[in-house]
């Protein structure tokens, strides 16, 4: 790894934006001095942001390229790389890569298991030096379904997996409280008629019934067994998040509520919320909108959930919106960091990771201009 020097730089730091450099070495930020010099060699940034390279926590990004059309089946070695080298060019530098454990393998809208082959091949191609940026496993362990015990039973502490999130889609609660919405999805997503669709929510709420408690009790444990974070998903209500408190969860995702959300910051859970709920001005769901969550102080963490671009743009729409550049960066580097653990990135200080993005705005709009993970550029 050879010596960095990014110069004439706006650092975002934590708490405050400067003008300096970075200098690199090692793979390691090695100094942090102040003020618009450009040394002999340096890269001169020309007043352009310099952020702390992004952390993703939900991404659906690499179903999509493993599966672009309903039925197709894309080659998974080309998909991992394109999905990864994707997230490298929007200033993505360490992924959990959401995969669902947890399968309905028949019936109309049958869901089969895909998530150990796929996560043996991307580990595969990662000790292989393949990949650009640093990618973790988010097991999205779905407790209405038939396969969810044998599926994490497959996973150990051997395979990077970061987070364990608990996904209840029974309908008629969380995020489908309106069953209207979750009927205009899927049937059209399925190709379902109203008889197959009305056969379709009985088969779930059966499902949730007879196993749901035990599946949350058995991905509790496995979240232990793997050393991952636990993290809600969709509460709706107060009763929810003592749930999740109960079982040890940090991290809530998409809460629905305002309710839900204060709750949750009450108890000292982290609200994280989706990238393309805040630049839409409000959920596709017709749930609580994160500009909302934003403006009551109770919004922690930016995911770009299925729009990678969507990360970064959100995190600068923050940044305006407080009056905080710092701030707003934040929500995409140094609190997702914190919220799995991961103390050597996510913030420009001496002896962390130099994973870097540059940054310029064109018309009010971020553009990466760079990505460096551990000083070494890859977008």
């Amino acid at each position: 790894m050879s010596d960095l020097v990014l110069a004439n730089a706006t650092l975002v730091l934590p708490g405050e934006t400067v003008t300096g450099s970075i200098r690199v070495q090692g793979g390691r930020i090695a100094d942090i001095p102040l003020g618009a010099g450009v040394p002999a060699g340096a890269i001169d940034c020309g007043g352009d942001m310099l952020c702390p390279g992004l952390i993703e926590l939900h991404t659906d990004n690499l179903e999509r390229h493993i599966q672009p059309r309903p039925g197709v089946d894309w080659p998974h070695a080309s998909a991992i790389v394109a999905h990864d080298a994707e997230l490298a060019s929007v200033g993505i530098t360490t992924v959990f890569d959401a995969m669902r454990v947890g399968s309905i393998p028949s019936g109309k809208s049958r869901y089969d298991p895909y998530a150990r082959q796929l996560a043996s091949e991307l580990l595969d191609l990662r000790a292989r030096a393949a990949l650009r940026i640093s990618h973790f496993l988010h097991l999205r362990a779905e407790v209405c379904s038939e396969t969810l015990t044998e599926e994490m039973a497959a996973f150990g502490p051997e395979d990077r997996v970061g987070i364990v999130s608990l996904m209840d889609h029974t309908p008629g609660q969380r995020q489908f409280r309106d069953v209207s919405k979750l009927k205009a999805y899927v049937m059209g997503k399925n190709n379902m008629t109203e008889a197959e669709f009305i056969e379709h929510v009985a088969t779930l709420q059966e499902l949730r019934a007879r196993h749901g408690d035990a599946h949350e009790r058995v991905a509790v444990a496995e979240a232990g067994r793997y050393g991952a974070i636990l993290a809600s998903h969709d509460d709706t209500t107060a009763d929810h998040v003592a749930t999740s408190a109960a079982h040890g969860i940090r991290l809530a995702e998409f809460p629905t509520t305002r309710e839900a959300a204060q709750a949750c910051h009450d108890r000292g859970i982290a609200v994280m919320m989706g990238a393309p709920n805040l630049i839409r001005g409000g959920s596709h769901s017709g749930n609580v909108a994160a500009r909302e969550l934003a403006e009551a102080d109770l919004l922690d963490i930016v995911s770009s959930d299925y729009v990678p671009a969507a990360l970064l743009m959100a995190a600068v729409m923050l940044g305006d919106l407080w009056g905080d550049m710092a701030r707003g960066i934040a929500t995409v580097t140094r609190a997702p960091a914190d919220a799995v653990g991961l103390a050597d990135r996510g913030r420009l200080e001496v002896g962390a990771r130099a994973d870097l993005i540059r940054v310029t705005r064109l018309e009010g709009a971020p553009v990466v201009r760079g990505t460096w993970v551990q000083g070494l550029r890859v977008g």
